[in-house]
């Protein structure tokens, strides 16, 4: 069993964080969040692109498939 990351994961580690997280903060993207913050919904969105899903149905089958 392959116990290293996966490729999906690999790439979020290689992204700058803290700059996002800086322009998160300069423009308010959290303010009035109540479940899912930007950096959340950045990953769900980059999963969405990098596995071909062509809708919110979709995206929502396949992540719940993977709990």
């Amino acid at each position: 069993m392959n116990a290293d990351k996966t490729l999906f994961a690999q790439i979020m580690d290689f992204l700058p964080w803290t700059t996002f997280d800086r322009y998160v903060d300069r423009y308010g993207g959290n303010r009035g969040v109540r479940t899912m913050t930007c950096a959340e919904q950045y990953r769900i969105m980059a999963f969405a692109q990098l596995t071909y899903r062509e809708s919110l149905r979709d995206i929502e089958v396949c992540l719940g498939a993977q709990d």
